[in-house]
């Protein structure tokens, strides 16, 4: 993830305030929060969460959520006002390079201290520049009553090969069947193309560090992009539209077709949750392995974190220590955790976490006790947002029939290394 710079009065402006002490107190008036929120799904909650920490502790908090695809524009353009964001989020190292001399040290900070393992913590060097808050899982959420309906059962799947199998009957059945398509449009929208050019893109860097025996490249190899692509032809020919008609599909619209029943199959995470479960019980809902034809026999959900916090340090010392205040509480008090868990559908990382009632967070770690891997989240390496876009912009032709899969290949590949080598 590449974050471009911010522009030069907002640092002179941003420079002009970091003289803090290092360790700093509660002032007398106070302070305030500004939390730049990454999840637009999880917008409500924030909010109602925020709202829930000001009647109890009377310290303001202002939420302000980023629109899907666009933090790192958002962050750049608020961190150059005066009244800058003091809780922020990078995804992992690549994000923190741009951001580093903006993080205030976390290393003696209370909410550190809780968490389950120092795995969590985003270092440079000795000082602690950002802390994971959440662990979330992403798979195919699936339409239990649909797929019985289509005579199969989850045991029926447990390969790619199964799922191609079961999802080309259920797509030459569709109308018997009452549904549009197996899968839910693969939408190429900014609001819904991340779970493509970024989530699905995750597997074949996964197989390939995990092949080569590393954790990072300056160049990809593409060595599993023909798995990608079977399972990309899958959901875009087993869909309930044509390909040529992805480029204007959004995330909503996904999310509709399942919660309407018009597909059994949906690529997404454990923080759908609670919209899904507004319309399914539990046992009307699962979340398989995205199965790869890899390692499909050891294969379990996509599981890590992309979601580091940031305090800014560049904040006033009261607002700062009322931030990291917030953050202690967000993952300690009863109603922070019960929010974080239950309604953003939150798996925390911290020893004070409430068990989670989401479905697909329990399935994760039944999946895990079980002897299956989970897939680990590499996408926090992809170079920058700008290579995410040319594949994307390139997954987007070839779905509409205007581009080749080579041409996919090469934004992978060739765009790679071109981006890796802009951001050394």
């Amino acid at each position: 993830m590449k974050m471009k710079k911010v522009t030069a009065m907002g640092m002179a402006a941003l420079m002009a305030a970091t003289m803090i002490p290092s360790v700093p107190v509660m002032a007398d008036g106070g302070g305030k929060v500004y939390y730049l929120n990454f999840k637009p799904e999880a917008d409500e909650a924030w909010q109602n969460l925020a709202k829930a920490y000001t009647e109890e502790t009377g310290t303001e908090v202002t939420v302000v959520t980023a629109a899907s695809g666009q933090y790192e524009t958002t962050l750049q353009s608020e961190m150059a006002k005066s009244d800058a964001p003091t809780l922020f989020q990078v995804n992992g190292p690549v994000g923190l390079k741009s951001w580093k001399d903006y993080c205030y040290d976390l290393k003696d900070a209370e909410i550190t201290k809780g968490l389950t393992s120092d795995t969590y913590e985003l270092k440079d060097g000795d000082a602690v520049d950002g802390i994971a808050y959440v662990i979330e899982s992403y798979g195919l959420i699936t339409n239990k009553t649909l797929l019985e309906k289509a005579g199969y059962s989850l045991d029926d799947i447990k390969s790619y090969d199964d799922l191609k199998k079961v999802a080309d009957d259920i797509q030459a059945r569709k109308d018997e069947l009452g549904v549009k398509g197996a899968f839910t449009s693969a939408g190429m929208d900014g609001s819904s193309d991340w779970r493509f050019k970024t989530h699905l893109a995750n597997l074949p860097i996964y197989y390939e560090y995990k092949e080569d025996g590393i954790d990072d490249t300056e160049a990809i190899k593409g060595t599993y992009l023909d798995n990608y692509k079977n399972l990309f032809d899958l959901y875009i020919t087993d869909s309930t539209c044509d390909g040529a008609e992805l480029s204007a599909k959004t995330a909503d619209d996904s999310r509709n077709e399942f919660v309407n029943g018009e597909a059994v199959f949906y690529q997404n995470g454990t923080w759908e949750y609670a919209e899904l479960s507004k319309t399914y019980g539990d046992d009307e809902m699962a979340m398989i392995p995205i199965y790869f034809g890899v390692d499909d026999e050891n294969e379990g959900l996509a599981t890590g974190t992309e979601n580091y916090w940031c305090v800014n340090k560049n904040a006033s010392e009261e607002d700062i220590q009322a931030t990291l205040d917030f953050m202690n509480w967000c993952v300690t008090s009863e109603t922070g955790t019960k929010s974080m868990a239950d309604d953003m559908g939150f798996t925390l990382p911290f020893k004070t976490a409430q068990e989670s009632t989401n479905v697909f967070v329990k399935e994760d770690a039944e999946y895990t006790e079980a002897g299956l891997t989970p897939v680990s989240w590499n996408f926090t390496t992809m170079p920058s947002e700008e290579w995410k876009n040319g594949l994307g912009t390139a997954l987007t032709a070839y779905a509409a029939g205007t581009g080749s899969w080579d041409d996919v290949v090469s934004a992978f590949v060739d765009g790679w290394a071109t981006e890796k080598a802009l951001s050394e």
